[in-house]
């Protein structure tokens, strides 16, 4: 057990010093553009996690829109698909804290023990230690949230129901927002991954489940997010969605983005 994960892709991913990394989140945020009319709070967003070179205008398109939130959210719940270790469910870390150049960001410990009794919920350290889809969220949350602490799930086999059970466990209120972290298609030309990241994107405004790994390889907890719209009349938004043709790569072999914004809870029974 480590008290605290280290950064793993710091330096990689995104800059290992914590004035660059400051300052590419500023400009990832500036370069958005506001909502045409104001938009409601949202409680979960999809958001990509590529290097920021490739996904952060992206990913910072949904983050912008916490602005509003910075002193509500308490808790962020994320969610992303594991790349170099097979887990059987969702893997919770031993660790207190997930390190960042911007600092420390603590585990709800609060959050986790709620999860207590679900034999989809495990504990492994290796399925975190290298993992970059949920580390690459956290500097982006550093820089619009004040004080919160996260619960990082790495995903991977679980079915749509057991995603969402996890987070109705979790779900919470206003304090409390859900981060399901996912890339698009992968590695077709920049013509064919449009079209397949159009329709990827169709089927997720329509909350139409279940997506396969194919057209998102976090298709997994995006599969849940999806069970738990659907149950709690959640309205899905697109906000942004290009490859990395149009950001930072050739057109040869793209990899496809997009955020989403999810608002408009009703009462959930």
């Amino acid at each position: 057990m480590r008290d605290v994960r280290p950064a793993a892709v710091a330096g990689t991913f995104y800059p290992g010093n914590a004035a660059e990394l400051a300052a590419a989140v500023r400009e990832c945020l500036a370069g958005t553009a506001a909502p045409v009319e104001p938009a409601a709070s949202p409680k979960a967003l999809i958001v990509p996690h590529a290097g920021y070179v490739y996904s952060g205008p992206i990913a910072a398109g949904a983050y912008a829109r916490l602005a509003s939130l910075r002193s509500t959210i308490r808790r962020v719940v994320i969610l992303g698909p594991t790349h170099r270790v097979a887990v059987r469910g969702l893997a919770l870390p031993s660790a207190r804290a997930f390190a960042t150049p911007l600092g420390d960001v603590e585990v709800d410990r609060e959050a986790v023990a709620a999860l207590a009794g679900l034999r989809q919920v495990v504990v492994s350290d290796s399925a975190h230690a290298l993992e970059h889809s949920l580390e690459v969220q956290l500097p982006f949350l550093q820089s619009v949230l004040d004080d919160f602490r996260i619960v990082p799930l790495a995903v991977g086999d679980a079915s749509p129901g057991e995603v969402a059970e996890v987070l109705d466990r979790l779900w919470g209120g206003p304090e409390t927002l859900v981060v399901v972290s996912s890339d698009l298609s992968h590695f077709h030309g920049y013509a064919q991954a449009r079209e397949i990241d159009r329709a990827s994107a169709g089927r997720i405004l329509a909350l139409d489940g279940p997506l396969d790994h194919e057209e998102a390889c976090g298709a997994t907890p995006i599969n849940g997010l999806l069970l738990c719209a659907r149950r709690r009349g959640l309205a899905p938004e697109l906000i942004d969605l290009r490859n990395s043709g149009d950001t930072a790569g050739d057109r040869s072999r793209v990899v496809g983005y997009a955020s989403f914004a999810f608002a408009g809870e009703r009462a959930h029974g």
